[in-house]
């Protein structure tokens, strides 16, 4: 459930923490943590490098993921940046420039 939602009329710059799940659907760039989720809309546009537990991405994102769980990239964003989180999804169609590294479960067995 997503408790705060920033609207697609809302601009902001600089350094941005929160604890609650969150959804951009206007313009932020700077830097992004959060130990929580962050989705990023269909019409968002985030240039910012983004430290959370599970991002979603439908927008437009120019930075660097770090997760500690799951990443998806939806057919409609557009991510130029790298990924490190456990697991990393993309649906066919998305368009993604960067590195992937996958971490895998904190709890699997390091091999």
């Amino acid at each position: 459930m997503i408790d705060t939602i920033l609207a697609a009329d809302v601009e902001f710059a600089g350094t941005m923490v929160f604890k609650e799940p969150l959804m951009i659907k206007g313009r932020v760039s700077g830097s992004i943590s959060t130990e929580n989720d962050l989705h990023i809309d269909e019409k968002a546009i985030v240039e910012a490098d983004i430290t959370a537990r599970n991002v979603t991405v439908r927008g437009t994102l120019k930075g660097n993921i770090q997760a500690s769980g799951r990443v998806e990239l939806f057919a409609s964003c557009r991510v130029d940046g790298d990924v490190r989180a456990a697991e990393v999804t993309m649906e066919p169609g998305c368009r993604f420039n960067g590195i992937c590294s996958m971490t895998g479960p904190a709890n699997a067995p390091q091999g």
